[in-house]
């Protein structure tokens, strides 16, 4: 029995010739195989090709160190591939000699075949039952006069598995399951790169062509079921992308019609919309899941269906095509379709199961990405409605603001500004940050923001707003907490008051270019629980712009909080520089150039910007009276309303103005037991506000035919461009507005 070595190392020059492994380290060596893992080695006293050189055993998908790679295991056989064609040379499938066919040798470049090697005897072959070399046998697989593979002027190196000569120039099939795994495994590393559908889709097909196919087509369901949901309606096959070889790489136009005079993009082969009929030839091909080829019964019927009865002659015959149903986690979402041009060579059986790999990848990427779209439309559309859409007009200031999230991939966090219109023509401004930017943290903001918005319609003081934030804030949970800050303007005194909890001061800037950080306390923020906030009043001069910003604005990992508020400061003094002194910046491009002071590493936390321009009511636009709540209230607040249009010259309004004031008046004097207010103010409407002591808020309702009363506010209805009525902390308010003119 003659003893098989298990070591492939290199014996020494010199070895004694009768013992079998020097024997077998002297034979030539075979031709590579495909798929085989060998090193190329030489005989005793030559050296094996140097990889790179023009030999038999170079492919074309190999790596770097391929050649030099061999573990000191023992060889164990390859299981055949299915489907793979017969070899020329006799061989098994896949290329590899059998046991009972010598291989052919293999000669180094400069050596012809027969040639005496440089130990002085002709290299023989060994059977592995024998050990024994051939006496003077030539080899097997290589005839005399055959010319020699490695030279320069040898004529191309046919198939080993169609026997056809490559053409120079084109894509060469992989030779080997090395080749397969390695494009494998870097198609779907670049595929799962992807984050949403289109990258998903475009790394398939920047994968795929060139080097497994020529041109590739990618339907999509539509519209994609994300999750559980079981879609309704029949199955629709999108054309979502194309690709192919370009045409200047394409000379032999393998997919488009001839009869176009420009080569076209492959949108042209395939149609735009599929739809899968129950039980026809595609519904079944999607319904097998597994890669098929087209030349198959099933998928020949099934191809007109996808691309359209009158685009199918455009696809080429044979084993050329390869139709992937796209699978996801629970239901088939669409087919790939690889196409190979005539001028290369065909699929084989192992590259349906590279298609098949393609395609789940591609499947379960898509399946995350619409998951994740459909996550981030939601964290989006949380984000949106606990914002304001729009800002309130509100009579004596203009408004403007902006937030941007801490990142693209997180976009919902806790930073919310606000702006509520109060009585008396007055105005709340309120931003606040929850710590924290995710989905957690919006909800805690939604639902703080949602209890300031009910605090201020009591028209509570700012502090008492804070206060009532800060229970509802531990109510939420312990570890809930914010920072706020209160403000309300009101533009008939031109006075601001102003509440913190915790929050960056704002900075107001002046008419003439001075910036100013108000001097505000800093109170302990939302959810602390048993803290006392303050509340200061300042001037609010006409012209000044006030901006309530969040801590992202000013703080980052570059700068202190501080360092950022006086840059702050610095900015809008800069700008308000470029305007002159007689006219404040654009409110607009005012918080634009504020958010341009940010670098780029200075985005670590959402940013809440509220700008505030004061115009402020003059003292000549705003009438106030007092009135006794008696009968004769209603015939004085007539009079008085008389008067203060004549001298606003809004005569024309007299009439209707009369019969409204004298309405609100009489219902509030009948149940009031101090005085009521009557207040007029011209702005770009006319306003009209009259306040009693009583809490109670009136109601309107369809006065019945035997009823003396409850026509009042109905005839306000009727005639007033808005009404409204507000509960205040010591009464309530009813008021109306009329177009001017």
């Amino acid at each position: 029995m003659t003893e098989h070595p298990t070591s492939f190392d290199r014996p020494s020059t010199g070895a004694d010739p009768t013992d079998p492994r020097g024997a077998l380290l002297r034979t030539p060596v075979p031709p590579r195989a495909s798929g085989s893992a060998l090193p190329a080695q030489g005989g005793a006293g030559q050296s094996p090709p140097a990889a790179g050189e023009d030999s038999p055993g170079a492919f074309e998908h190999s790596q770097p160190g391929a050649e030099q790679a061999a573990e000191p295991d023992t060889p164990r056989p390859r299981p055949t591939s299915e489907g793979v064609p017969a070899q020329p040379d006799g061989g098994q499938p896949g290329g590899a000699p059998s046991d009972d066919t010598p291989s052919a040798g293999v000669t180094p470049a400069g050596v012809a075949p027969g040639e005496v090697s440089a130990g002085g005897g002709q290299a023989g072959l060994v059977r592995p039952d024998s050990g024994a070399p051939d006496s003077g046998a030539p080899d097997s697989g290589a005839p005399a006069g055959a010319p020699d593979p490695g030279r320069r002027d040898a004529p191309p190196e046919p198939d080993r598995r169609t026997g056809q000569p490559t053409a120079p120039g084109r894509p060469t099939p992989m030779r080997r399951d090395g080749d397969r795994l390695r494009f494998v495994g870097a198609a779907t590393r670049r595929i799962a790169r992807g984050m949403d559908l289109d990258e998903i889709v475009m790394g398939l097909c920047r994968a795929t062509v060139p080097t497994f196919a020529d041109a590739i087509l990618v339907y999509l369901r539509e519209p994609l079921p994300v999750g559980d949901e079981r879609p309704t309606g029949p199955l629709v096959l999108r054309l979502r992308r194309t690709d192919r070889i370009p045409a200047e790489r394409d000379t032999e136009g393998g997919f488009t019609p001839a009869p176009q005079p420009e080569p076209s993009e492959l949108e042209t082969v395939g149609a735009e919309l599929c739809e899968v009929r129950p039980g026809s030839a595609l519904a079944e091909v999607l319904r097998g899941v597994r890669p098929v080829f087209t030349d198959t019964p099933a998928a020949r019927a099934a191809l007109p269906e996808l691309l359209g009865e009158e685009r199918d002659f455009a696809l080429p015959d044979g084993r050329r095509a390869i139709l992937a149903p796209l699978r996801g986690r629970r239901r088939v979402i669409g087919a790939a379709l690889f196409l190979r041009g005539p001028e290369r060579i065909a699929f084989e059986a192992d590259d349906l199961l590279v298609a098949a790999q393609l395609a789940t990848h591609s499947a379960l990427g898509i399946d995350k990405a619409v998951l994740y779209g459909r996550e981030a439309y939601i964290a989006d559309e949380l984000q949106r409605t606990m914002l304001p859409e729009n800002l309130p007009r509100c009579t004596g200031v203009r408004l403007a603001s902006r937030y941007l999230p801490a990142a693209e991939t997180a976009r919902v966090g806790g930073d919310w500004y606000d702006a509520i219109p109060l009585p008396g023509s007055r105005v709340a401004l309120v931003v606040g940050d929850v710590m924290g930017h995710s989905m957690t943290s919006a909800a805690i903001m939604g639902q703080l923001r949602t209890t300031a918005q009910t605090l201020a319609g009591l028209d509570l003081p700012p502090q008492e707003v804070l206060h009532h934030l800060d229970e509802q804030a531990q109510r939420l949970g312990t570890d809930r907490m914010a920072t706020c800050l209160y403000a309300v303007y009101d533009p008939v005194a031109h006075r601001i008051t102003v509440a913190n909890a915790g929050h960056p001061p704002p900075v107001l800037l002046h008419l003439g270019g001075h910036a100013e950080v108000l001097r505000v306390p800093a109170g302990a923020p939302i959810g602390v629980g048993g803290v006392d906030f303050e509340a200061v009043e300042l001037d609010a001069p006409a012209g000044a712009t006030l901006l309530l910003y969040t801590d992202g604005l000013v703080e980052s990992r570059l700068r202190d909080v501080w360092t950022g508020i006086e840059q702050l400061r610095e900015r809008l003094a800069a700008t308000a520089q470029l305007t002159g002194p007689d006219h404040p910046p654009p409110l607009e491009a005012l918080c634009d150039e504020v958010l341009d002071m940010l670098g780029p590493g200075d985005r670590d936390d959402d940013i809440a910007l509220l700008a505030a321009r004061f115009d402020g009511i003059a003292p000549s636009d705003v009438s106030y009276w007092f009135l006794d709540p008696e009968d004769a209230a209603p015939g004085k607040a007539r009079r008085l309303a008389r008067r203060a249009l004549a001298r606003w010259g809004m005569e024309d309004l007299t009439d209707a103005v009369e019969l409204l004031v004298s309405e609100v008046v009489t219902n509030a004097v009948r149940y009031a037991s101090k005085p009521v207010t009557l207040r007029l103010l011209r702005t770009d409407v006319l306003r009209c506000e009259v306040g009693d002591d009583v809490p109670q808020l009136p109601r309107l309702r369809q006065a019945r035919a035997t009823d003396e009363g409850g026509r009042g506010l109905y005839l306000v209805n009727r005639l007033a461009r808005r009404w409204g009525a507000t509960r205040l902390s010591t009464g309530k308010v009813v008021w109306f507005e009329l177009n001017r003119g």
